[in-house]
């Protein structure tokens, strides 16, 4: 039975969800379609824009992201901590970005005095926009819809332009973190729209690599923090250099001419992650069918199914 997105989305089990976006018509998102001919590459920046807008805008963090001809993936971390952080104005401005709001936030803006039962109100208000911010659903909502209105609006129709549930998998673990990241880094790879990762056009791993070469980390993506420590700051828990030595080594194991193949000395992070070369490509490859809801090691969902109120074990996680 298919589960509600409340029900497969945890802050006290994990941070990081694998969210996937799905056209339902013939017509393409992006790319050129076979029959008429007609070219909508130009939709990929439609949704490269809005998605990184979006990052600036809610307490969600975006750590990977592909757009493809008839899907996007995207990668994202819920920054709790940052929403909480927020003031009242830095919410309403935020909100204000999204939706028109109200005759309570406009006053607050201007500096007009509140009544307490208007105070009261208004702080409520806050708490629920506050809340809201941190809500993959509504990143998603927002994301797709104008999304859809923009490419209704090019192709002259109306109706429904995605499926109508966008699909979520938790990523438990590390090594469910790393291995999606590369799975969606790698998606225009494995469809033949690039040869390698920095020729990907529209996907998180050319971003990174654009600015590695400047020394530098994107700001508008969760950045690669280190190894984990108990001062680690806020970031994804690897080494950019293993990271894109991994998806360049996982990408060169997957092209057709050496299906299969194995390197002798595998990257650091897939030895501290204490994942086999085997193993690695059947998750970075088949990661949307190798796992449902809830991807990672089975020991590490164990350690959080009250969270998700699951009475049996999804089947699929890994072994520990």
């Amino acid at each position: 039975m298919t589960r509600s997105r409340k029900s497969q989305i945890s802050l006290e089990a994990t941070p990081y969800y694998h969210c996937v976006s799905r056209c339902v018509r013939r017509a393409f998102l992006c790319g050129v379609d076979a029959l008429t001919r007609i070219n909508y590459e130009h939709r990929r920046q439609w949704v490269e824009d809005r998605l990184l807008w979006l990052g600036e805008i809610f307490a969600i963090d975006i750590c990977a992201y592909a757009v493809m001809s008839n899907h996007v993936h995207v990668v994202l971390h819920i920054n709790v901590l940052q929403s909480r952080q927020w003031s009242a104005e830095d919410i309403v401005m935020r909100w204000h970005r999204l939706y028109k709001g109200s005759a309570l936030s406009h006053r607050f803006l201007k500096g007009d005095a509140f009544s307490p039962a208007e105070q009261q109100a208004f702080e409520a208000l806050v708490a629920q926009w506050r809340e809201t911010l941190t809500s993959i659903s509504r990143f998603m909502a927002v994301l797709n819809e104008g999304i859809a209105r923009r490419a209704n609006a090019e192709d002259r129709c109306t109706g429904r332009f995605w499926e109508g549930r966008f699909k979520s998998q938790a990523l438990l673990d590390e090594q469910a973190l790393a291995a999606c990241m590369a799975y969606v880094d790698l998606n225009p790879i494995r469809a033949s729209l690039a040869d390698t990762p920095e020729t990907s056009d529209h996907t998180s791993v050319q971003m990174r690599i654009v600015c590695a070469k400047a020394s530098k980390q994107p700001s508008d993506l969760l950045p690669f923090v280190g190894n984990p420590r108990a001062d680690m700051p806020e970031g994804l828990p690897f080494k950019l250099s293993d990271y894109l030595e991994l998806v360049d080594w996982t990408g060169r194991a997957i092209r057709e001419d050496k299906r299969g193949f194995i390197a002798e000395s595998l990257p650091p992070i897939l030895t501290r992650l204490n994942i086999s070369g085997k193993q690695w490509q059947q998750l970075t490859q088949q990661f949307e069918k190798q796992f449902r809801c809830f991807a990672g090691q089975r020991s590490s969902f164990e350690k959080v199914r009250d969270y998700f109120q699951l009475s049996r074990t999804p089947p699929n996680l890994l072994a520990t």
